[in-house]
């Protein structure tokens, strides 16, 4: 029975996890944290497919420039000497084609609908409770360039076999009487869920069906024999393995440098607010003029967004919390998002790949070393698809997707 451990206790590493339990092997996850928050625990909760363009897209960098220089503004990147971050800029501006559009939508689709019918089979099998909803998510505009914007995205989806209709002004109204919009476009391809409570009932899971968890531990070091990692070092430990996948999420580029791996990640820091009172929002929404997304949730409702690539950091910017309160407020007049309430804000570190596609596989240095880290946004949606890939990489089998779009030793 093979010995597999998981680095990383996200929802990358945890579905990971799951998946190979169900081949029958020994599991052990490590992760630097105590697994209760992070980019897992922070993120809309969105299960959507929709999402078909991958970040990497034409128009980001001018429109990033433009940004940057705003502590304020949806994405911001903060300038400093790290050859690795310039390196990631060069590949990500490379990558920011529409001949990267083209072939990264129905890759990401692929994978978020496969991602998306595992999540229904966890709830239909009753493998743990969670909160899992199908109402879709709409992608709600003011002004007649988002109107623009979304009906080009609206047309991208559709060509993917994805569903979607457009929401008029008056119909929104009907559906969601707190906000104003002039239209959406609904993709009811797209589900929701509670990601703190999915985190927490899955982690009991895994402990209960015999996963071993090193909390609070860094990763230390390897032992390297040829082409073989033969075990992790953590403090006052080394464990035994046969295989290792590393799932760090924003930290995985560090780790694999011990391994001399260098992988193109950067950590993209996304905020969220919870709202523990009514608000009387029904429906999951991006506010797409101020990129804020809005998920009503059991007793809450979440208002989160922005893209921040900054380094490792946990700093909470306030600046960047009070506009995501300011960006609800043009939506949803009634709604007062006070000060306590961003005082409790909370971010998450999201790794974010050159070209939108995440690294799933194996890497060509060592035969036992699998990846999956780089998802940025998506992943929340891609992570039982990514779990299961793994667990199928690990045990030979046939792959349910072509993985050579998440090559980790792609190029750019």
């Amino acid at each position: 029975m093979k010995k597999i451990i998981i680095i990383g206790g996200g929802i990358i590493g945890l579905s990971s996890a799951y998946y190979l339990l169900k081949e029958g092997y020994t599991v052990t996850v490590i992760d630097q944290y105590d697994i209760s928050s992070g980019a897992s625990f922070v993120n809309a909760g969105y299960v959507s497919p929709s999402h078909v363009i991958p970040l990497a897209a034409p128009g980001m960098i001018s429109m990033g420039i433009k940004m940057m220089f705003n502590a304020a503004s949806p994405f911001y990147l903060k300038p400093r000497i790290n050859l690795d971050l310039w390196k990631w800029a060069w590949a990500f501006n490379k990558s920011c084609t529409i001949e990267n559009v083209k072939r990264g939508a129905p890759v990401i689709k692929d994978i978020a609908v496969f991602s998306r019918t595992l999540f229904e089979e966890m709830k239909e099998n009753k493998v743990f409770d969670f909160h899992f909803e199908k109402k879709g998510i709409l992608m709600c505009y003011q002004s007649a360039k988002f109107e623009d914007k979304e009906a080009y995205l609206a047309e991208v989806a559709t060509e993917q076999g994805l569903e979607v209709k457009h929401i008029s002004k008056d119909k929104l109204k009907e559906m969601e009487p707190e906000m104003e919009a002039n239209g959406a476009y609904h993709y009811l391809c797209d589900a929701h869920t509670i990601p703190d409570d999915f985190m927490l009932e899955f982690k009991n899971y895994l402990t209960k069906q015999g996963v071993k968890f090193y909390l609070n531990q860094p990763v230390l070091g390897f032992d390297k024999k040829g082409t073989k990692i033969k075990n992790v070092k953590i403090e006052n430990k080394n464990i035994d393995c046969d295989e290792i996948v590393i799932a760090a999420g924003s930290w995985s580029p560090a780790l694999v440098k011990m391994l001399e791996i260098n992988l193109l990640v950067q950590a993209g820091k996304g905020y969220r607010i919870n709202v523990a009172r009514e608000t009387n929002i029904k429906y999951p929404s991006i506010l797409t003029d101020v990129n804020t997304a809005v998920t009503p949730m059991n007793g809450f409702t979440r208002f989160g967004g922005t893209m921040e690539i900054v380094g490792i950091s946990s700093h909470i910017n306030k600046i960047r919390v009070h506009q995501i309160a300011k960006n609800a407020k043009i939506f949803y007049p009634n709604v007062n998002i006070n000060r306590a309430e961003m005082e409790n804000a909370a971010c998450g570190l999201r790794p974010v790949s050159p070209d939108g596609l995440p690294f799933i596989g194996r890497t060509k240095k060592y035969s036992n070393v699998c990846i999956a880290t780089g998802h940025a946004m998506m992943g929340w949606t891609m992570g039982p698809a990514t779990g299961k890939l793994i667990s199928e990489i690990v045990s030979e089998k046939q792959s349910t997707l072509n993985l050579e779009p998440f090559s980790v030793d792609r190029k750019y």
